[in-house]
């Protein structure tokens, strides 16, 4: 495999910033591209340096793309225009990608997952833009983000409420970035994105998990959803995206190995 460290202009952010992108052993492609987000403490370098990622994905005819998400949990800031990492994410990163790379352009060629804030993104990106992604996963995903009420917020929310207000704004709930809204929303259809959950049970996300995957059952979204021991940690994140390639291998029609 190839790991890639690319270093461009974010239209969005207004600034620099940087991506990893691994790349095929071979092939003409055009290839499917795996979109690939961290937490909330975390940059573009921590999957390929916490997990065996680029092992995991050798010898298959994909491109997996981490980018930088900051902490502004894949989304357009309420309060700082220049801090508009959703556009950023959709606009700038995957048009980046499918402009210098050999990628397989539409929902068919692309999907999207990520841990903890990056499940999230992952999760609200998918059905929020239904026709760019055909499968989402998450791992230990803030589904919830500390935007709700109180008995739903884990205690280590605390500390980030008021930035995160900052980004989310004063309505929230029902909202553009509400997974619960966003799932009543996503059409049903073909264009329904896949979605596979998973959180390891003695994590502190544990509850709002069990809580959305209710959730999207009472709205007969169907999806994956699984818990396995483990915390919020590298260690079982670095299982789980195996289950995540497994998952989207699938959706993105990928048969064999090469």
């Amino acid at each position: 495999m190839a790991l890639a460290e690319i270093r461009f202009f974010g239209n969005s952010i207004g600034c620099s910033t940087t991506m990893n992108v691994i790349l095929p052993d071979g092939g003409k492609g055009p290839f499917p591209a795996f979109y690939l987000l961290g937490g909330l403490s975390d940059d573009h370098s921590k999957w390929a340096r916490f997990t065996s990622i680029e092992r995991y994905v050798t010898g298959v005819p994909l491109i997996v793309v981490m980018p930088n998400g900051g902490r502004g949990w894949y989304t357009n800031s309420h309060a700082v225009p220049q801090q508009a990492y959703e556009d950023h994410l959709i606009k700038d990163v995957v048009g980046y990608v499918d402009q210098i790379f050999p990628t397989i352009t539409g929902r068919k060629g692309r999907a999207i997952g990520g841990l903890s804030m990056g499940g999230y993104g992952a999760v609200k990106l998918a059905m929020k833009y239904p026709t760019m992604f055909c499968s989402a996963t998450s791992h230990s995903g803030a589904v919830l983000t500390p935007m709700h009420k109180p008995e739903s917020r884990p205690k280590e929310f605390s500390p980030v409420l008021e930035e995160c207000k900052a980004i989310f704004g004063p309505k929230f709930r029902g909202g553009p970035n509400d997974l619960h809204a966003l799932a009543r929303k996503c059409v049903r259809s073909r264009q329904r994105p896949a979605l596979r959950l998973d959180c390891g049970t003695g994590d502190f996300l544990l509850e709002q998990n069990r809580a959305f995957t209710a959730f999207l059952k009472s709205i007969r979204y169907t999806h994956d959803y699984a818990e396995f021991p483990g915390a919020h940690e590298w260690s079982y994140w670095d299982t789980q995206v195996q289950e995540a390639l497994a998952f989207h291998r699938k959706y993105l029609e990928i048969a064999v190995y090469q």
